[in-house]
């Protein structure tokens, strides 16, 4: 048999629903959904909702316990794990971003990566330099194109006239 669900749903069928057809995230929709199907007396039991919805039993237990302690409010709010913090960020940007802009620029990430470590004192892995420098700022690493020493230098110039 299974445990009675003792919830009390403080919203209206119709401010669920309604809310319901506005969710913006998949997320909120489940949930706002879990709360309709009670209110409006579609389903139950703790099982039932775990069927329905495809989800642990577990997860709805952690769900309801949301919405008993934090209501509505705490029920719908997008959490995010915070993550690692960048190793390249604030003000060791800005100096790298200004240093690509410049005239000198870098011939290649080894030189990158030795300038940022010489800057903050700590060694930053060539994968997070390149990750940086290419797709965070956009920036390439452009070396000219080499010439040859026997290049006459009026024959260049001719060929760019024309």
């Amino acid at each position: 048999m299974a445990r009675p669900l003792k919830l009390e749903v403080r919203e209206s069928v119709e401010y669920l629903l309604k809310s319901l057809r506005h969710a913006t995230t998949a997320a909120q929709a489940e949930r706002l959904r879990l709360l309709w199907w009670y209110k409006s007396g579609q389903v139950t039991e703790h099982k039932e909702f775990s069927h329905r919805l495809g989800r642990s039993p577990s997860t709805i237990t952690r769900w309801l316990k949301l919405y008993r302690d934090e209501g509505l409010a705490g029920l719908l709010e997008e959490r995010k794990a915070p993550g690692k913090p960048r190793r390249i960020d604030g003000d060791l940007l800005e100096q790298l971003k200004a240093r690509l802009d410049s005239p000198e620029g870098f011939a290649n990430y080894g030189e990158v990566q030795q300038w940022l470590e010489a800057q903050s004192g700590e060694p930053i892995p060539y994968k997070t330099v390149h990750k940086t420098v290419r797709y965070r700022l956009g920036a390439k690493l452009k070396a000219p194109r080499p010439q040859n020493i026997k290049q006459d230098p009026e024959a260049v110039e001719t060929y760019k006239k024309k």
